[in-house]
């Protein structure tokens, strides 16, 4: 893989509330979670899923950098305040790909590709 184009993590990051009794608890959380992931880990962060349900939640962050290395450390580093911040621990799936292989993805699914 190239490092001259960058790479990105993507997590899937799938979360328990197990105390929350409303859909209005879950969000508080969340939204506590979803800005520290933003803020403090330069992160860009969505709920994907489960937004109906009390206790559920599943998130994507992506982090983006110049070498496969930094990229996988701070993703490493997020895992870690994730599943200490998550009450009952964190689900997390971790994807790393560098900028040329999406290229390639993209091009092998493109008409004439």
């Amino acid at each position: 893989m190239s490092c001259a184009n960058g790479f990105v993590a993507v997590l899937v990051v799938d979360l328990h509330f197990p105390e929350a009794g409303s859909l209005k608890g879950k969000r508080k959380d969340l939204q506590s979670i979803k800005s520290i992931v933003q803020g403090r880990f330069g992160a860009a962060v969505s709920e994907v899923a489960f937004h109906d349900l009390w206790q559920r939640a599943r998130l994507l962050a992506c982090i983006a950098g110049g070498s496969a290395a930094i990229v996988t450390e701070r993703a490493e580093h997020l895992e870690r305040w994730l599943d200490s911040r998550a009450p009952a621990g964190a689900g997390i799936e971790r994807l790393i790909v560098s900028v040329d292989d999406l290229r390639d993805v993209i091009s092998s699914v493109e008409p004439g590709g």
